[in-house]
């Protein structure tokens, strides 16, 4: 048998070489695939092709374009965003610009109506001149140094030779710092295109070498149309909510969702309804998720209970079910305060209707309450062994807190009024909230939501205020902490002169910081005391007006100016206090502990006290006061 010639190999390898055809690039950009051609999944057979086939990255394609159009064009550039929101795709359209050619285009262009000379080979990934490494794989030195050693050599056939490094954050340290020089100042043929996740990964040295272009997620609105369009080109039908399910689950990532729509595609046989959907991704009944919040804010536990149990055999997740609740309370609160048209786009009209029904009904407080909940329910759920069993504990929490009074019907309990306090912020458009025997079920008709027939009004107190929620308290300015809890009573205008600036009252001289402690609370300011007294530590004092103090564990990292501000006004003087970074002197709530321990002890040991325990066995010592103190107390008592 003859050896085949050298002409004969050539021909043996040129048929062995895969073929790119007009059929086949029509196929990658969204036409009819040959019949011989294996099946594209939809990410990939819906890729573009060109910046105008981009979607949701406008302000990097106009970006791009001016550039292009002036010549401004950059050695390197950096591309972050979420996963599937296009960063390799872009990488090589804009390879695919810079190398753009055909008959009458010989220059870098933004525009690419038709096929360049060099397209096809960037598409398919296999063009001498773009070369594309993935640096999870290639992390190390010497895979950068090839890099480096290729760059002194002129491209093959097209005119810039562009290196896409993907997941470029996953570079050894050494990999950077080679790629510095190189970066800063490649030869005029050489073009760098990075991609990453993990932005803040990189180091700063190559992000100052770089335009950096941020790929945002993609709206929902903006995915449902384009996975609408993208149906129809299949010749598959879907319902819009169904493909809005799909968009919310995508979390605007472009490729997550293709994947969902191929699959419900699949699923349904070329038909996606929202029941399928909801069944492949383990998503509940947007209108059943409405129902079961009925039921929690109602206080019915027990349907409550049975709802979710049914939403769990049908197929939906414990975690999902919470979230699908979060997102609920999270829509009606928007609403309430932006207005009934907010997220329209996103959500379907029964949704919305729900949403403002929900929102009619309830107080924001109550909503900021029930979201609370929720997201640490949430957390409960994720790490329970029982994901089922904590949801169930998470709703039987909301439900009996659902019961509790409202905190606008605490305040008039304890105040009275007579005064309308102030709505809540909105458009006007939103009903205020309603007392809690008024509220009706979330699937009425907000038109039909009962509005309170009497806002909570506020006493005479000057002392009193409104919140900006709708429910009004008669503490003072500083009652409220910055985590919600009361802190303690406030003097009102008592204090205060014609001119408004805080007066002193008549008190004693503060010699000592026992003293300050002693005003505080007297001043009734609980929180205050309490970290003055076991989370601060003296370090020194001057009755001029000066204190220094060190916080210990659990003191809030405002202590200080609180407690200036706060002596300020109380005493009408300035005060200065300073933070040190030394410990000095024991907590006072710890001394006073200890004394109290000590004349506990030797009250015990004394002969007839101790008569007294063992004549009356169980009996306890409640308090220690000396004799002066307790005869004051006991003739203000009368």
């Amino acid at each position: 048998m003859m050896a085949p010639t050298q002409n004969e190999d050539a021909a043996v390898r040129m048929a062995k070489k895969p073929k790119t055809s007009e059929d086949e690039i029509a196929g990658a950009q969204g036409g009819s695939p040959g019949p011989a051609r294996p099946y594209v999944v939809l990410a990939r057979k819906y890729r573009p092709q060109t910046f105008d086939d981009l979607i949701g990255q406008e302000a990097m394609v106009t970006t791009l374009r001016n550039a292009f159009a002036s010549g401004r064009i950059a050695q390197g550039y950096m591309l972050t965003g979420v996963r599937g929101v296009g960063k390799t795709t872009t990488a090589r359209i804009l390879a695919r610009a810079l190398n753009y050619e055909t008959d009458t285009i010989d220059k870098p262009t933004i525009d690419m109506p038709t096929l360049g000379r060099h397209c096809a080979e960037i598409i398919d990934s296999r063009h001498p001149d773009v070369i594309e490494m993935d640096a999870a794989s290639n992390t190390g030195i010497d895979n950068i140094r090839e890099i480096i050693e290729n760059a002194r050599y002129k491209p093959l056939l097209a005119r810039t030779k562009v290196f896409v490094i993907d997941e470029v954050h996953m570079l050894s340290k050494g990999a950077f710092n080679a790629l510095l020089k190189t970066l800063e100042e490649p030869p005029e043929h050489v073009k760098f295109i990075f991609a990453t996740t993990e932005i803040r990964k990189v180091p700063v040295t190559v992000l100052s070498r770089c335009q950096r272009f941020d790929l945002r997620r993609v709206d929902v609105p903006l995915l449902t149309q384009h996975f609408a369009r993208i149906t129809t080109n299949e010749g598959a039908t879907a319902e819009d909510d169904a493909l809005r399910a799909i968009a919310r689950a995508a979390e605007g990532s472009v490729r997550d969702g293709l994947s969902i729509l191929d699959q419900a595609i699949a699923m349904g046989q070329g038909k996606v309804t929202s029941e399928g959907v909801r069944a492949m991704l383990g998503l509940a009944d947007r209108g059943r998720i409405f129902d079961l919040l009925d039921d929690v804010v109602r206080g019915n536990t027990g349907p409550a209970l049975g709802a979710l149990s049914a939403l769990v055999r049908d197929g939906a997740e414990p975690a999902q079910v919470l979230s699908d609740l979060a997102e609920a309370i999270h829509l009606a609160a928007r609403m309430k305060a932006v207005g009934k048209e907010a997220g329209s786009d996103q959500v379907s009209a029964e949704e919305a209707r729900r949403a403002v029904a929900l929102g009619g009904s309830l107080s924001v407080a109550l909503l900021v309450r029930a979201w609370q909940m929720l997201l640490k329910g949430l957390e409960e759920v994720g790490k329970a062994p029982n994901p089922l069993s904590a949801a169930e504990m998470v709703l039987i929490r909301l439900a009996y807190t659902a019961d509790l009074p409202a905190p606008d019907e605490i305040i008039a309990a304890l105040g009275g009024a007579t005064r309308p306090a102030r709505k809540a912020g909105g458009t006007g458009d939103t009903p205020p909230p309603a007392r809690r025997e008024d509220r009706a079920p979330l699937n009425a008709a907000p038109d039909d939501a009962p509005l309170a027939s009497d806002a909570p009004l506020l006493s005479e107190d000057p002392g009193a205020f409104a919140f900006d929620d709708g429910y009004t308290s008669a503490f003072g300015d500083d009652a409220v902490s910055a985590d919600g809890d009361f802190a303690g009573f406030e003097p009102a205008d008592d204090e205060a002169g014609a001119s408004g600036a805080p007066v002193a009252s008549p008190m004693r001289p503060l010699n000592t910081f026992a003293d300050v402690v002693t005003l505080v609370g007297e001043k009734r300011d609980a929180r205050l005391k309490i970290h003055l007294e076991d989370h601060v530590s003296l370090v020194k004092f001057d009755a001029a007006g000066s204190i220094d103090i060190h916080l210990l564990p659990g003191a809030p990292k405002e202590l200080a100016n609180d407690l200036r501000e706060k002596l300020n006004r109380w005493t009408g003087r300035i005060w200065v206090v300073v933070l040190s970074k030394q410990a000095g002197e024991t907590p006072i709530g710890e001394v006073m502990r200890a004394r109290k321990a000590t004349q506990l002890a030797e009250l015990k040991a004394h002969p007839a006290v101790a008569a007294v325990l063992e004549a009356f066995p169980g009996a306890e010592i409640s308090e220690i006061r000396p004799l002066l103190e307790a005869a004051k107390k006991d003739a203000a008592n009368g």
